[in-house]
């Protein structure tokens, strides 16, 4: 079962990946770009569109739709998340903010 503390280690992890306090809330960006919260007892992540859509089909107890201005971004239950899951989709949330010659090194690095 994957925590927010988990998330937290995770994301701070990565690089240039820092954690802000917003509305009593931690967020962790890149620059000023968001791709993680967690305002209460779930997590949001910013995933890759065509990813989130399949996961909101194939595990809806997991994951669900969190709108954002003209999109959607994803509601993770982390509780139905194990660690290796939640890395990835960290990673993959990360890699949605930032440019690709930064992460394309870290994502090759990690199916290593």
């Amino acid at each position: 079962m994957a925590t927010f503390d988990d998330l937290r280690r995770l994301a701070l992890a990565l690089p240039g990946a820092h954690e802000v306090i917003y509305r009593g809330a931690p967020w962790f960006n890149v620059g000023k770009k968001t791709f993680a919260l967690v305002p209460n007892d779930r997590a949001i992540l910013k995933l890759d569109k065509g990813h989130q859509e399949l996961l909101f089909e194939i595990r809806p107890e997991t994951f669900s739709k969190c709108p954002v201005a003209t999109v959607y971004w994803s509601y993770v239950e982390l509780a139905h998340l194990d660690a290796d899951e939640l890395a990835g989709l960290v990673l993959e949330a990360w890699s949605q903010v930032v440019p690709k010659k930064v992460s394309r090194p870290v994502l090759e690095a990690a199916k290593a």
